[in-house]
């Protein structure tokens, strides 16, 4: 199986200068544990709620832009990646979120239960 198979109908995206509580409300709303970072040039960072976290905890305001706390240029991966290289890559990198990218587009992130339940259900 592909990470095709995994990519919902779009990611969930903000713009850089979209404040930490607007992020969080997003995500909260959607049921997701990462966002998007896209300006007109294309997909510039991801946040996850790590991220979030993390600068809740480092005192950050609120109203800071989630361009302050995003990982920026993450790395990506292609929507004919297969799930279990993907698995891989994520338990070496550590990565939780993997944006899928075909041809300079977003197509959505997939993240590790995503995977997991892939490798489950192909047993």
């Amino acid at each position: 199986m592909q990470l095709r198979a995994l990519v919902g109908d779009s990611a969930e995206i903000v713009g850089p200068d979209t404040s930490l509580a607007d992020v969080a409300g997003q995500m909260l709303k959607q049921g997701v544990a990462a966002v998007a970072v896209v300006d007109r040039s294309g997909l510039i960072g991801i946040c996850t709620d790590r991220d979030l976290a993390r600068s809740v905890a480092d005192g950050a305001d609120s109203t800071s832009p989630v361009s302050t706390v995003m990982t920026e240029g993450p790395d990506v991966v292609e929507p004919d990646v297969k799930v279990t290289e993907a698995a891989r890559w994520m338990l070496e990198t550590g990565y939780r979120h993997l944006p899928v990218v075909e041809d300079g587009e977003l197509l959505g992130i997939v993240d590790i239960r995503d995977v997991m339940w892939a490798l489950v259900s192909e047993d």
